[in-house]
């Protein structure tokens, strides 16, 4: 497969334009000029709140500077609490062209429409250069997901993905797993994959919190339509969503946004530190897939029992069907049928040896499902992180300096 090559030595599967709202007051504008630009090379993303947030800069750093992305447009009102400096530098200093355009500094929403559509004419010019190099499997990095869980979620699509992640991890890719509210049940588990017993305390610490914080908040992460779709409780979901991890030892914990440092398995945790806030936690998968982009995923694989039609800006969605009926109803929608294990037509491992093989011809290029439909789904919102410590990433020497926050 061939890749993208940015300045920072990582490689992109796909070479994009963002444009990147700061303020849900300049997102019409934004808006307007992805649909003028009339290209899915140029795709919407935007934090939607007034109020100055680390976490959401440090997710639209990240999102900016994506191995995918290979220039920015950033729209600003002019007027929200978004350091767009220090955004507008950290793109420009990762080598990438990056234009900022301030509506109240360029002419109202008309204006700024028109000076946004030749900026991004401008980088899709200016991306047409970018370097392409071999690329293998090493350089990925894969995310996963599971969204509208049904009871067949836990026998097929899921340990499907568990069997493809062993299978990238042992050729040197790097895989992320998540999120600790979906694995409420598994710590002690997950605790004994650990590289160290360090790294096993700080799992048990991430899924504790995130109960409390789910006590807290008084909804958890098991929904109606789980219950509808033949789950019958919290543990049986969390034993579900556990087994797309896969067999592999777990080699670090990582939050939104911390890049992983090399081939293996990692658990992020999404659940917000602190004191619950900013509405209800954890609950929207989109939200979810845009913290496994902003960790370095280059696609992520989403498992689905009931249905999903979501897909994501910046990074490509492969859907796994659960279940075969789903999958009958949804099929223009849906990469693959897991639920042929069900029907007798497949075995787990043959499912994940075709997840396997898929994601390479993604990585190669090939559009997924939700490519094709043009689904670019993007959400971000506020929440809370402290650093991650150094038990966090064993095999790391330099790392944040704080505690787990857990």
């Amino acid at each position: 497969m061939k890749g993208y090559l940015r300045a920072d030595g990582r490689k992109g599967i796909r070479n994009v334009v963002l444009v990147a709202y700061l303020v849900e007051c300049a997102h019409h504008v934004a808006r307007a000029v992805v649909t003028r630009a009339d290209s899915n090379a140029v795709q919407l993303i935007g934090f939607p709140g007034c109020y100055p947030n680390d976490y959401s800069l440090r997710m639209m750093e990240r999102l900016c500077t994506h191995p995918n992305v290979g220039g920015v447009v950033v729209v600003s009102l002019g007027c929200e609490g978004f350091n767009r400096e220090q955004l507008h530098r950290t793109i420009q200093e990762s080598g990438r062209p990056v234009s900022t355009l301030v509506i109240q500094e360029s002419g109202g929403t008309k204006g700024t429409i028109d000076a946004g559509v030749a900026a991004v004419h401008r980088t899709l010019d200016q991306i047409a250069a970018t370097p392409v190099v071999d690329m293998t499997v090493e350089d990925l990095v894969i995310g996963t997901i599971c969204g509208g869980s049904d009871g067949t979620s836990g026998i097929t699509a899921n340990p499907a993905v568990g069997r493809s992640f062993d299978m990238l991890v042992e050729r040197g890719a790097a895989c992320i797993f998540e999120e600790t509210g979906e694995l409420i049940g598994c710590e002690q588990v997950m605790a004994e994959r650990a590289a160290t017993p360090e790294l096993g305390q700080e799992i048990l610490a991430a899924v504790r919190k995130a109960e409390d914080y789910y006590r807290a908040m008084g909804y958890g992460s098991f929904a109606p339509g789980n219950a509808e779709g033949g789950l019958t409780t919290q543990e049986e979901k969390s034993l579900g969503a556990y087994a797309k991890s896969g067999a592999s030892q777990i080699q670090g914990l990582i939050k939104p946004g911390d890049l992983v440092p090399q081939g293996g398995l990692y658990l992020l945790d999404v659940v917000p530190d602190g004191e619950p806030r900013f509405g209800f936690p954890n609950i929207v998968d989109n939200a979810e897939i845009v913290e496994l982009i902003a960790s370095g995923s280059h696609l992520v694989l989403f498992t689905t029992g009931r249905g999903s039609v979501v897909g994501s800006a910046i990074a490509p969605v492969v859907k796994i069907c659960a279940n075969p009926e789903t999958f009958r109803k949804l099929a223009d929608d849906m990469d693959i049928n897991a639920g042929k294990v069900i029907e007798g037509e497949a075995s787990v491992d043959s499912v994940g040896e075709e997840i396997y093989r898929l994601v390479c011809k993604v990585a190669a290029g090939e559009p997924t499902k939700s490519e094709t439909l043009g689904h670019q789904e993007f959400v971000l919102t506020y929440k809370q992180f402290e650093p991650i410590g150094p038990s966090c990433l064993p095999g790391v020497i330099k790392v944040g300096p704080g505690c787990s926050g857990s």
